[in-house]
């Protein structure tokens, strides 16, 4: 284990550091994340997996993943492979696989014990009743009027309720607690409620299930938790959490709350995410415009983009509104180091170079990335005839401008120095095409023509161009905080989240990428190769641009 610093160490740390010191913890500690498989998991999730099983990592222990399993209604099979395969995304591995519903028994059990002890009765009163009865934060609540049943009514009614003797919502399970209490959790929360739907690992086997506040902290117990970390809205069940484990004299997990992230420009509520998807606004989780890990995966960022945006941003006790560009500059930062530099044309024009042979190619050797540790080469063909972008050439350029202009010289990537000679227009006056002599002693890397010149443009071979397509993504939604848009959000969905441009052409290395692969477009940004992606048509998804444009755009 690595030595521990404590002004390194952030508060759950420093709790974790101090009750290993007083020797509360000999067997090593033991986290879970609790994920329920009501929907793929989005970049906050990511900021507690990794919260969870790096205190792990870092002090020694292990991190269960644990589905939270008790609602069958929205719970699929399919959220819990994408779930697993997240995790693993990351780079994290759980100490074990565990669903809350393979507790099922032992929550009824401790059910059972809670009405036993005159904890917990079963209660006929409607959701609109019991609502009523729980007052207000100001006002204390009233006594439901099953309140004061026997024990052996209620272990009756309650094992009636498991038999599917009842109807959904004719009776629920509550707590028997204050209801006066200022803590409206404690006002005699629910602890099971009737649904009889199928559930996706237990099938028909049950037709009640446990509320998360009775789930949670039991579950928490069996599996013996060390440190339960939830985010700050749970603050306030926490009191509810140990008054279950007290009175049920179990192992006494602890409950600790931090911030959870909010990032700009996005929604972060699963709820929200799938009313994306169900009303095609977006093409599935895996949208790479979603906050999704999987949609940010097929984006193409890195594991370890996301595990340092997680450290960079911290660990808090207030809730604070992330920017989206430093989840962009980690991946840029990830990218520049890893991202073999490509060439690719996005709104071609073609370049003639009169002066060099017609019948001619040449193989160029070309660096992939020169911020690698390991400088490798590729070979790039050349050719009289090449594809630029159309903003390389400018009929009347001004001064400063050091691209190509009838006169202007302008070195190719790799290749050689060219002077631009004539151009050609259609009838409406737009360039098709752009003529150039190049100078046959400069080529790189043996340069003898003592020529200089300060911009350099890519290219594609036109006889060699490999034709594709390119996603260009941008943020979801034009608004920064979409924290208080309510359900109006989707009025907020900015228009140019994706750009889609049908026809690029690319250098015919590309014909062999693998999906997913991270590659710099040089000039134009970083980009993956899609899933969409089929040996006649290759489709990129730009991961993020060079720089920060956004921040530019807002200035204006």
């Amino acid at each position: 284990m690595e030595e521990l610093k404590p002004k390194s160490l952030n508060f759950l740390e420093e709790i974790v550091q101090e009750g290993i010191a007083s020797g509360k913890y000999p067997q090593g500690i033991l986290t879970r994340f609790p994920p329920e498989p009501n929907g793929y998991l989005h970049i906050g999730h990511a900021k507690s997996i990794c919260l969870n099983f790096g205190l792990a990592q870092r002090f020694g222990g292990g991190t269960n993943l644990r589905f939270d399993d008790t609602n069958p209604v929205t719970e699929e099979t399919e959220y819990v492979e994408s779930i697993k395969k997240d995790v693993s995304w990351l780079g994290f591995t759980w100490a074990n696989e565990l669903y809350t519903s393979d507790y099922f028994e032992d929550l009824y059990q401790f059910a059972e014990k809670l009405i036993t002890l005159s904890f917990a009765y079963v209660d006929d009163s409607t959701a609109a009743e019991i609502a009523a009865q729980k007052g207000t934060p100001t006002t204390p609540g009233t006594h439901s009027p099953f309140r004061n049943r026997s024990v052996e009514e209620n272990l009756t009614l309650f094992r009636d309720m498991r038999a599917g003797k009842y109807a959904d919502g004719e009776k629920v399970l509550r707590a028997k607690i204050d209801m006066a209490h200022p803590n409206m959790h404690m006002r005699d929360p629910l602890m099971y409620r009737i649904r009889h739907v199928k559930h996706h690992r237990s099938g028909d086997k049950w037709c009640i299930y446990p509320m998360y506040d009775f789930a949670h902290g039991q579950s928490d117990s069996i599996e013996e938790i060390t440190h339960s970390i939830c985010t700050l809205e749970f603050d306030v069940h926490r009191p509810l959490y140990d008054w279950f484990l007290d009175k049920l004299g179990i192992f006494p997990s602890h409950q600790y709350e931090f911030a959870r992230l909010n990032l700009s420009h996005t929604v972060m509520s699963k709820r929200k995410l799938l009313q994306l998807v169900n009303e095609k606004v977006v093409n599935g989780w895996d949208d790479p415009r979603m906050p999704t890990i999987s949609g940010l995966r097929r984006r193409g960022f890195t594991p370890a983009s996301i595990r340092n945006f997680c450290e960079r941003i911290g660990v808090a006790k207030r809730d604070n509104l992330i920017d989206l560009s430093l989840l962009e500059f980690c991946i840029r930062e990830d990218l520049n180091k890893s991202a073999d530099r490509v060439m690719a044309v996005l709104d071609p024009i073609k370049l003639v170079i009169t002066n060099y042979p017609a019948d001619k190619t040449e193989d160029l050797q070309i660096e992939n990335n020169p911020e690698a540790e390991l400088i490798t080469k590729r070979s790039v063909p050349f050719s009289n005839e090449l594809y630029i972008e159309r903003d390389d050439f400018m009929i009347d350029p001004p001064k400063k401008f050091f691209r190509l202009g009838v006169g202007l010289q302008v070195r190719l990537k790799g290749a050689y120095i060219v002077t631009c000679t004539d151009f050609k227009t259609d009838a409406e006056g737009n360039v098709t095409e752009v003529h150039a002599e190049y100078i046959p002693e400069s080529k790189s890397g043996q340069d003898t023509s003592g020529v200089s010149v300060k911009g350099t443009i890519h290219w594609v071979s036109v006889a060699h161009a490999v034709e594709a397509e390119v996603r260009n993504f941008d943020r979801l939604l034009i608004v920064e905080d979409a924290s208080e848009l309510g359900d109006d959000f989707l009025k907020f969905i900015n228009p140019e989240s994706l750009q889609i441009v049908p026809k690029v052409y690319v250098e015919p290395g590309l014909k062999e990428a693998k999906e997913g692969q991270a590659l710099q477009f040089i000039r134009k940004g970083y980009y993956s190769l899609d899933a969409d992606s089929t040996s006649d048509k290759l489709v990129f998804n730009r991961t993020v641009t060079l720089k920060d444009t956004w921040a530019k755009e807002k200035a204006k």
